[in-house]
């Protein structure tokens, strides 16, 4: 399981109509509506998965509906058309699950999915492929998605090896993320036990599902952090050679060359994403980045702290510099996604909300602009 994830427990029910808050003094503009999809950890009173209408004009969201037919889904991901919303139940052993997106809420695509490993944190899908990075089990796991985006059982499953320094949390692999790269032809897998980020390919002589790419992942590279990062997200900047890897157990984003024919990463440098000076006494653990898609900021989620740091990327995408750390206004922020209009949404876990934040184009400060009650927060997507 994730470093902050409870114990486990089976979901308790099915979904279930949420109370609707009013609206908030603004039409909606015509044309498609967004939705937003919220996680969370069903077995300290989350309600599992919340469907949420997202206000156009003022970013609020305005839950719908939830399901809790999912145990523990901290980790939510779209397919590339956003008509099957997958997530991973964060369970030994753990297990994947699938979503039709309605008009209000999510209707079940199939049965429940193992992926072959324990505690899955995220997933991701790529073409007829979907992915999962198993934490305490500390491997990534392929599965085989049919015409209708359905998963199947792992076909795949690729244990890491190694270890780290800290005592705690790195006596073992930890896998934390799994991630195809803007080409396709890469999956990154970022290891918080193991102080890197491997760089995998999948074997063709393994194309088994029809989608023309093979299921079975091999390393192909490994890139390795200073001792002690502890990594645990990655993004790519929009110019597709830079990568930006979180550290969790260190408060620092680690800057990458990539290298997309080849499949390698090089790290470069590392910035702190908490500012000098800072209380003592208060341990940050870093938890999730997002890229602006105009490559001229990065943002950065702090739990411990409960902040969001800013990196200018004004010197170049190679040089980020830290410029503000902005309260999320809730507690342990595990979550920090980019929204419709370039808003900024933080899933804070521990004080069960999720609070948007409209960003200003000049500085890429958040200011905060509302949240919602949201148990046991721990993810939000936008379809």
């Amino acid at each position: 399981m994730g470093s902050d994830a409870p114990g486990q427990e089976p979901g308790r029910g099915h979904g279930r109509e949420l109370d609707r808050e009013p609206g908030r003094g603004h039409d909606r503009e015509p044309g498609r509506e967004h939705r937003a999809y919220i996680g969370s950890f069903t077995s300290v009173g989350g309600r599992g998965i919340t469907t949420a209408a997202v206000d156009p004009a003022t970013g609020a969201l305005t839950p719908l509906s939830a399901t809790d037919t999912v145990a523990d889904p901290s980790y939510l991901a779209l397919s590339a058309d956003g008509s099957v919303l997958y997530a991973v139940s964060e369970a030994d052993p753990g297990a994947v699950r699938a979503f039709r997106p309605t008009g209000a809420g999510l209707a079940p695509l199939g049965g429940a999915a193992p992926v072959g490993g324990s505690g899955p944190t995220h997933l991701a899908v790529a073409g007829r492929r979907l992915y999962t990075a198993n934490y305490t089990s500390g491997s990534v796991s392929a599965l085989a998605l049919d015409a209708a985006g359905r998963p199947g059982g792992a076909v795949a499953v690729l244990p890491h090896r190694g270890s780290g320094p800290d005592p705690d949390r790195q006596r073992q692999p930890h896998a934390h993320q799994v991630l195809p790269d803007p080409g396709g032809r890469w999956v990154l897998s970022v290891d918080l036990g193991t102080d890197s980020v491997r760089v995998c390919a999948a074997d063709p002589a393994s194309a088994t599902d029809g989608s023309g790419g093979g299921l079975a992942l091999r390393v192909h590279a490994e890139a390795k952090l200073p001792a002690g990062t502890g990594p645990r997200h990655l993004v790519f900047h929009p110019d597709g050679a830079v990568v930006y890897v979180l550290g969790e157990l260190r408060p620092v984003l680690t800057v990458c060359r990539w290298d997309a024919a080849a499949g390698r990463l090089d790290p470069v440098a590392q910035v702190p994403v908490v500012p000098a000076g800072a209380p003592a006494g208060v341990r940050a653990y870093p938890s999730a980045v997002v890229a602006d898609p105009d490559g001229r900021f990065v943002w950065a989620a702090v739990r411990g702290t409960d902040a969001i740091a800013v990196l200018s990327l004004a010197d170049g995408p190679e040089r980020p510099r830290l410029t503000a750390t902005v309260p999320t206004g809730g507690r342990w922020p595990r979550d920090l996604a980019l929204g419709p209009a370039g808003r900024l949404y933080a899933a804070d876990e521990r004080s069960g909300d999720v609070t948007w934040f409209d960003v200003d184009p000049r500085t890429g400060h958040p200011h905060r602009a509302g949240s919602v009650a949201v148990p046991a927060a721990t993810c939000v997507v936008f379809g």
